[in-house]
């Protein structure tokens, strides 16, 4: 199978997901909900509101800014989507909502997927048992990219 025809699969699968959280939820299922969340799984670059909604307005021309910014939110709200906060930079968002991390590159401001399984089954110190519940793991690795690297060296 090509690596075309198996992001195309993994697109729909993500798109039955959303469906069937949106019907579970009561969420009405927009075509402006489905061009966002269709916009963050066809992309890999971890992008702003701003940018999903540069995007989705190239299709869309009428979606607002605020639009994007509120279903993000929702989205977020229900497990269908990550948010990435890196503290100087604006939140970005994550098509994959499941179990990885992220690394960022302070330099051109990239945002990268990794996972990390002896992470994964880490369990949090007993300070975080005694401060509350931790129902979340979220890593972000920050540095400079290899590409960044090689232009420095340039």
């Amino acid at each position: 199978m090509s690596s075309h025809i198996a992001q195309k699969q993994i697109v729909q699968e993500k798109l039955e997901i959303l469906r069937n959280k949106c019907k579970a939820s009561g969420l009405k299922l927009t075509h402006q909900r489905l061009e966002i969340f269709r916009e963050l799984i066809s992309t890999d670059d971890h992008p702003s509101a701003e940018r999903v909604h540069k995007r989705v307005q190239a299709r869309i021309p009428s979606i607002s800014l605020d639009t994007v910014y509120r279903t993000l939110s929702t989205f977020e709200r229900h497990g269908l989507i990550d948010k990435v906060c890196v503290f100087e930079d604006r939140a970005r968002f994550c098509g994959d909502p499941g179990p990885h991390y992220h690394l960022f590159c302070t330099s051109c401001k990239s945002i990268a997927d990794f996972t990390w399984d002896t992470l994964d089954h880490i369990e949090p110190p007993p300070e975080a048992g005694q401060w509350g519940l931790v129902h979340a793991k979220r890593v972000i690795l920050e540095g400079i990219c290899s590409r960044c690297l090689t232009e420095a060296k340039q």
